[in-house]
C-alpha cells in the first residue's frame, strides 16, 4: 500500500525546512565564540538526526522496509542530542548566579 500523496509532500516540506535550517547552524560553527560553536555542533547533530529520521521513514514507505534502520539511527542520534542538551540545561540551572 502506497502512502497518500499529501503525506509525501508534508515529509518533503519538513525535510526542506531542516536543510534550510543548516544555513544558520553553519554560520554559528564559523564564529569565534567557543560556547556558540559547541551549541551549534549539538544543533547540527540534531538536524542530521532529524534528516535521517525523515529519510528513513520516507524510504521505508516508498521504496522498501529495509531502509527503516535509517529511521532508527536518526531516532537514536536525536535522543542522544536531547539527553546532552537536557544535562546541560540541568547543570546550568543548578549553578548559583554570581
Amino acid at each position: 500500500m502506497d502512502p497518500p500523496d499529501w503525506f509525501v509532500w508534508i515529509f518533503l516540506a519538513l525535510t526542506l525546512l531542516q536543510v534550510l535550517g543548516l544555513v544558520p547552524i553553519t554560520r554559528r560553527l564559523r564564529g569565534s565564540d567557543s560556547v556558540l560553536r559547541s551549541k551549534a555542533r549539538l544543533d547540527l547533530l540534531e538536524t542530521i538526526g532529524s534528516l535521517l529520521l525523515f529519510g528513513g521513514v520516507m524510504l521505508s514507505l516508498m521504496v522498501a522496509a529495509p531502509w527503516f534502520w535509517l529511521f532508527l539511527a536518526g531516532f537514536v542520534l536525536m535522543g542522544a542530542v536531547y539527553a546532552v542538551k537536557g544535562l546541560q540545561l540541568l547543570r546550568a540551572r543548578r549553578r548559583p548566579a554570581a
